[in-house]
């Protein structure tokens, strides 16, 4: 059994004030403010005929799994424990909130949200509402997932099946392969 101290994220910033972009780790990154991400949240949902929360997801899938393999290999992160260690503190780090894994395998798994910024966004701006939010989340979970056991993206479909905007103590996304 593989066994490892608690890795600890270690992301390096900068800043390219003659065309005003933020890099981390080298990838090009937006800071932004849990309003603003409810806003494109809201405009995702309201896109229904683009089936914008997919799109948002996809999106988000995309960039966070090139952001997570990358961190990986750089650092030969092999050991699924420490990749899934690794995977948690970056969501928080990138603001989005804080999430846990509570099991994770090949074939499915179950991630927890305790604090995410755009439900308490959304909650603060609109109030609650009976469908989730988190499309972005979505895709963070998803290539979670495919970058801790080393899969193509929409390898995994994740969906939520309690919600903070909803009501709920904490989030609950179910994954399964798709």
């Amino acid at each position: 059994m593989t066994t490892f101290e608690k890795t600890e994220l270690q992301l390096r910033h900068d800043y390219d004030p003659g065309r005003c972009r933020h890099f981390i780790d080298g990838t090009v990154s937006v800071l932004h403010c849990h309003h603003y991400a409810t806003l494109y949240c809201q405009l995702a949902d309201d896109v229904s005929m683009l089936d914008g929360k997919r799109l948002l997801a996809e999106c988000a899938e995309d960039i966070f799994l090139d952001v997570l393999r990358t961190y990986f290999e750089r650092r030969s992160i092999d050991a699924l424990a420490e990749r899934i260690a690794i995977a948690e503190q970056y969501y928080a780090t990138s603001g989005m909130g804080s999430l846990k894994v509570v099991f994770a395998g090949p074939e499915s798994g179950e991630v927890e949200l305790f604090h995410s910024h755009v439900d308490e966004g959304w909650v603060k701006k609109w109030g609650t509402r009976s469908a989730p939010v988190n499309f972005i989340t979505w895709g963070y979970v998803a290539a979670l997932f495919s970058a801790v056991f080393g899969q193509p993206a929409r390898r995994f479909r994740v969906t939520e099946t309690a919600s903070i905007v909803s009501g709920a103590e904490r989030s609950k996304l179910v994954v399964v392969v798709a």
